[in-house]
């Protein structure tokens, strides 16, 4: 009969064919191969992968050996020959069956060899269209560049290396914008065989996330094996066994401090640390923890980093712009880091803003010096965040540092019109406030008289901009040096130290930059690894009491240290 398994069959690459999409999209077809990977089980994609047994191929590297089923005919296991009758459809660019109206098991045989590749893909292909929904074997170990969705989805995102922001490594323009999508491209997503959301327990690494079993972006995946799948606009291995993970990047030391330093800075963006009412109330709050349990979570995980490395100042971005009193967000996190602690006051020029910079002191070591300051004039007069600029000095030492924290306009795109739209330079959205405003920072720092109890200048925060970005070049160019990369430069396609990570792209947004003067007064500086490798899941919005400070923000802090 027509529907025995063996009787002739349309061949699974006569349905794939060599092109993104099959020609035979809407007929019906009679497969018959072998089923390498099951996913109907609960949470599961419904359906399963079926493969050309290795003998019935045509060998032709153009044409995919393998189909996804998309039935919940529970017939069939791992390992048997199935023979199966539907229609063929597209399903967001994945070739399957679909309205399987007939079914069989012809019984147990030998599975596919896995091919081997490697990336980038092979033949210098953008994507191994010809390997969809086939048993691979990746070859090399892989790195870990992006968590995000790893708590959500069950998914972390693969490369051959890491991937830079182009416009790390790269002046903006269309060589940074090319490479982009090229990376885009070179990217292979482990997935878990799920397709439901928040999938318990986390389930990488084996067997599950925890604050002590964590992957950090930089670490590599071995014995990846499996099959390649295309789902959500992304290449994906479903793993038919158990990868390994290798902590090839591993969680840092705390920076000793030197016995030379007189003044360490430490530069944090907080993730929105704010406090509600500032007595235990007013939660969820418009950014931030949901809850006061959360918002406690968030301060034993900031003070824990914050504390550490022993800072003398800390200048930080997006804490609460409700006033320096007593119950705001700010007055809360000087509490907490201990009764030494203070906070420089005089904020009522902070913007309108939901969020704000602001500088805190240990008063046993640092005295401020003058009153504070804050730029509301130019760009900031009517939007954005003011930068905040303060005098802090060593208490036995003659010299302090002017210290100014600035926080520039971010590169999501709402509201931006004009020049502000992305350029598809690879500078996103409001480049060019973000380079008003640097010009604006660069002819404040220039207005202050220094005197001979001021060393210098530095100019430390999160601007928003990556290393070869405009911004960047505007206070380069008025003579303020990276600290970072000053210390750890830049390759021509490598920059050591970053402090930020976005879709799967390393970069640094957060700068510590010294004026001429204040150069030669530095002793070290470098970027603090705790937080941005670390996946988001750990962060403190999950049920866990611990007090470390792994994930305590989503930037990693900078380290200055001045010898003065």
């Amino acid at each position: 009969m027509a529907d025995d398994c063996g009787a002739p069959a349309t061949a699974i690459h006569q349905v794939q064919g060599s092109g993104d999409r099959s020609h035979l999209a809407g007929e019906q077809v009679t497969v018959e191969g072998i089923l390498t990977l099951d996913s109907r089980h609960k949470g599961g994609f419904r359906g399963f992968y079926l493969q050309q047994a290795d003998g019935d191929t045509d060998n032709n590297p153009l044409t995919s050996e393998a189909l996804f089923i998309h039935t919940g005919h529970r017939a069939g296991q791992p390992g048997h020959r199935i023979r199966v009758r539907g229609r063929v459809k597209e399903f967001h660019s994945l070739t399957e069956l679909t309205d399987v109206d007939y079914l069989q098991d012809c019984g147990p045989s030998r599975l596919p060899e896995p091919v081997s590749v490697e990336l980038p893909w092979p033949d210098g292909q953008s994507s191994p269209e010809a390997l969809e929904n086939m048993r691979v074997r990746i070859l090399q170990p892989l790195t870990v560049i992006d968590s995000y969705h790893l708590a959500r989805y069950g998914e972390l995102t693969l490369a051959a290396a890491p991937q830079p922001v182009p416009t790390e490594i790269l002046p903006p323009g269309p060589e940074a914008y090319r490479l982009e999508q090229q990376q885009q491209q070179q990217r292979l997503v482990l997935d878990d065989n799920h397709g439901v959301r928040h999938p318990v327990p986390v389930p990488w690494p084996a067997p599950a996330l925890s604050m002590a079993n964590t992957v950090r972006t930089g670490d590599t995946v071995s014995g990846l094996e499996g099959v390649l799948d295309f789902r959500f606009g992304a290449w994906r291995l479903q793993p038919a066994v158990t990868p390994e993970f290798h902590s090839t990047h591993p969680r840092p030391t705390v920076p000793s401090r030197d016995p030379d330093v007189t003044l360490r800075v430490i530069t944090l963006n907080l993730e929105n640390y704010f406090n509600g009412d500032g007595r235990g109330g007013d939660f969820p709050t418009a950014r931030g923890a949901a809850t006061v349990a959360q918002f406690q979570r968030q301060t034993r995980r900031l003070v824990a980093a914050l504390s550490a490395p022993d800072p003398d100042v800390i200048a930080v971005a997006e804490v609460e712009n409700d006033g320096d009193g007593e119950h705001s967000a700010v007055a809360s996190l000087a509490r907490a880091l201990g009764p030494e602690w203070r906070h420089v006051r005089g904020d009522e020029s902070a913007g309108n803003d939901a969020i704000r910079t602001a500088l805190l002191y240990r008063r046993d070591r640092v005295a401020t010096v003058g009153a504070p300051s804050r730029l509301t004039s130019s760009v900031f007069a009517r939007q954005g965040r003011p930068p905040l600029a303060q005098i802090l000095r060593p208490l036995d030492r003659p010299q302090g540092v002017r210290i100014i924290v600035p926080h520039l306009k971010s590169k999501a795109c709402r509201g931006a019109i004009g020049p502000d739209r992305d350029q598809q330079d690879g500078q996103g959205c409001f480049s060019h406030s973000r380079e008003r405003a640097a010009r604006a920072l660069v002819d404040w720092a220039r207005s202050f008289s220094d005197t001979s109890t001021v060393a210098g200048t530095l100019i430390t925060g999160d601007l928003n901009s990556y290393a070869r970005e405009t911004p960047v070049d505007v206070l380069r160019e008025a003579g303020f040096r990276s600290l970072i990369h000053r210390f750890y430069p830049c390759s021509a396609n490598h920059c050591p130290q970053t402090t930020y990570r976005y879709k799967g792209r390393k970069g640094s947004l957060d700068y510590a930059l010294a004026s001429d003067t204040l150069v030669p007064r530095v002793v070290h500086a470098q970027a603090w690894a705790i937080n941005a490798e670390e996946p988001a899941a750990l962060d403190y919005r999950q049920r866990t009491t611990a007090s470390e400070p792994w994930r305590a923000s989503d930037h990693n802090p900078l380290i200055i240290d001045f010898a003065l």
